[in-house]
């Protein structure tokens, strides 16, 4: 995209244009409630900044499009007025398109759907991810997730993200998997507080060990559920937690063995008894042990 000329204030072009003769190029949802204080700060202390349209095709279709300003444009069409006061310039329709885009992108919420179309439509007017990543202030691969989740069309992560049911970042985690089934299963996992943003890998690597485990066994396909999910859950949790514990017992064991065998070397009676058996050489561990050596002992005194 081209960059726009920086142009003074005196050197703009303002003018009253009618309302019924502009058309939107680039339409987006916007918070109801919100729109409507807006609605209302219009009517009661008017227009304070100006909407940007491009007038390239008004002699050809009659009409002006819209840059930017679609919220304070329904706000007068709502109020009943007739005339809006807008900057007006001439340019390219792709030129107004992108930066149509780049002005939705810059007032979206980060995190929302919204935000991850306008970078979609970016992205589908031939920006690379690099440069919209520079635009958003947001990495590659935040871009790269956030428009597979919009390209790959999940409905229902849509739908929750567009319903605040599911943040955004969950549901482009949920959207790597291509398993229907196992999406509906993690978010409805998600619905129930079993899992979240934090555990997820977890979960999912729990799922997959289940899904080998049935491919192997050659077993046909199953009906995963929370329940099943959450009880996978806790047994994998116990195995952990029983692990744990015979991996301390048995590193208790070997310390234990390890401090009887340096005592035992400190035993100078000892040492001789195994010198005259030709069994001196002390014996070196094998494999790898975090073990501080032991300090060498005083020599004990004679009684």
């Amino acid at each position: 995209m081209e960059t726009a000329p920086i142009r003074l204030m005196k050197d703009r072009r303002r003018e009253m244009i009618p309302v019924d003769k502009i058309r939107v190029i680039n339409t987006r949802t916007r918070d109801e409630a919100q729109f409507a204080l807006n609605v209302q700060s219009i009517d009661t202390v008017g227009q304070i900044k100006d909407i940007r349209v491009n007038d390239k095709f008004l002699a050809k279709d009659g009409f002006y499009e819209l840059i930017c300003g679609e919220g304070r444009l329904i706000a007068h069409q709502r109020l009943g007025k007739t005339h809006i006061r807008a900057e007006v310039v001439t340019c390219t329709r792709k030129q107004a398109y992108l930066e149509s885009l780049v002005e939705n992108l810059a007032r979206a919420r980060p995190g929302t759907m919204h935000f991850a179309r306008e970078l979609k439509s970016l992205h589908d007017e031939g920006w690379e991810f690099a440069r919209i990543a520079k635009i958003a202030c947001r990495s590659i691969e935040y871009i790269r997730q956030y428009i597979k989740l919009v390209e790959n069309g999940e409905d229902r992560l849509i739908q929750g993200v567009e319903q605040d049911i599911i943040p955004i970042s969950f549901a482009v985690l949920v959207a790597q998997s291509d398993d229907a089934t196992i999406q509906n299963v993690l978010m409805d996992a998600f619905d129930q507080g079993v899992v979240n943003s934090n555990n997820f890998a977890r979960a999912r690597a729990i799922i997959n060990a289940r899904m080998d485990r049935r491919k192997k066994k050659g077993s046909g396909p199953e009906e995963y559920t929370v329940a099943a999910l959450t009880e996978d859950i806790a047994t994998a949790t116990q195995a952990k937690d029983s692990f744990a514990r015979e991996a301390q017992g048995k590193e208790s064991r070997l310390y234990t063995l390890l401090d009887g065998l340096a005592l035992l070397w400190d035993d100078r009676e000892f040492v001789q008894l195994l010198q005259g058996e030709g069994l001196e050489k002390k014996p070196a561990l094998t494999g790898k042990y975090n073990v501080t050596a032991r300090p060498p002992q005083k020599e004990r005194s004679s009684t």
